[in-house]
């Protein structure tokens, strides 16, 4: 085991990152640690409280850099691109601020197959989250500029257990099948008359996309005024199972991002979750199920 902290061998994250063998696991001490970090091979790190560990960045989207804009997908403080990384009891935070400043700013970017997270905090403000790997193709040229822009797309599984996640824009989005169990999913306040989006899938036709069970929906924003998802693809699919929606959420629950292709082929299901009203109309592609149809 490599330990981080002031005092130890290693005194930067990535430092012992670097000198970990494959399958081997970093202990990081609680501390406050300014830099980006790249797991690039299977490891686990686990950190001495979610709360007092933090990795933290500032990078975002509107950032200026040689080639023109940072842009979304180099914005990241950390980024997880194996398979089987294990992540604990640490909190990876951007602080870069409110998107209509800055833009995108991502916080972690995870791409890899069964990648896991226990205990984790995960901060930020639009974009917090991506669940690698990208959509099949960028709308416009260089959007997907980044890390992974070129790797294979491929069905992937990720799982996230009693993470904080918070956010306001689209900050869970991507393509992978991640599972989220006993999170607390806190959408924070943009002072607007709709106040952001939770997730923006992407999932692969045929995929599961993603599952939040027994998950918390939290916000100190007013009542009504966040979606709980919008359609990044075409075959979005996002199920939320025995969840507890707080107050924030809108009756629609979801929006469809002024897309009418997604209505045949997004899926948006809700199976005994509290705090919706079955009766209100939605679109097509959302799905009802009370614990009376169970």
């Amino acid at each position: 085991m490599l330990t981080v902290g002031i005092s130890e061998s290693y005194t930067t994250v990535q430092s012992a990152v670097d000198a970990c063998p494959v399958g081997g696991t970093v202990y990081v001490r609680s501390g406050i640690y300014r830099e980006r970090v790249e797991i690039r091979k299977p490891l686990t790190l686990i950190g001495e409280s979610a709360r007092d560990t933090v990795i933290t960045g500032g990078l975002y989207g509107y950032m200026p850099c040689e080639d023109g804009k940072l842009g979304t997908f180099r914005s990241y403080t950390c980024l997880v691109f194996s398979d089987d990384v294990v992540m604990e009891h640490i909190t990876i935070e951007n602080t870069a601020g409110w998107g209509k400043d800055i833009g995108q700013a991502v916080a972690l970017y995870a791409e890899g197959d069964r990648l896991r997270f226990f205990d984790c905090r995960i901060l930020g403000r639009q974009d917090t989250l991506f669940t690698g790997p990208l959509p099949h193709h960028e709308i416009e040229k260089g959007g997907f500029r980044g890390p992974t822009e070129h790797a294979p797309r491929r069905s992937v599984h990720q799982y996230y257990d009693r993470c904080y996640i918070e956010g306001d824009v689209d900050f869970i989005f991507g393509s992978a099948n991640a599972r989220f169990t006993d999170c607390n999913i806190c959408s924070l306040d943009r002072g607007q008359a709709v106040n952001g989006y939770v997730t923006a899938s992407s999932a692969y036709e045929g995929d599961g996309g993603y599952v939040f069970e027994g998950c918390v929906f939290t916000s100190d924003c007013p009542d009504r005024t966040v979606y709980l998802g919008r359609p990044w693809r075409d075959h979005a699919r996002v199920t939320f199972i025995d969840c507890d929606m707080g107050s924030h959420i809108v009756p629609e629950l979801i929006h469809d991002w002024d897309k009418p292709s997604t209505h045949d082929t997004a899926c948006y299901t809700f199976i005994g979750c509290r705090g919706i009203d079955p009766d209100v109309p939605r679109l097509p592609f959302v799905h009802i199920i009370t614990e009376d149809d169970r």
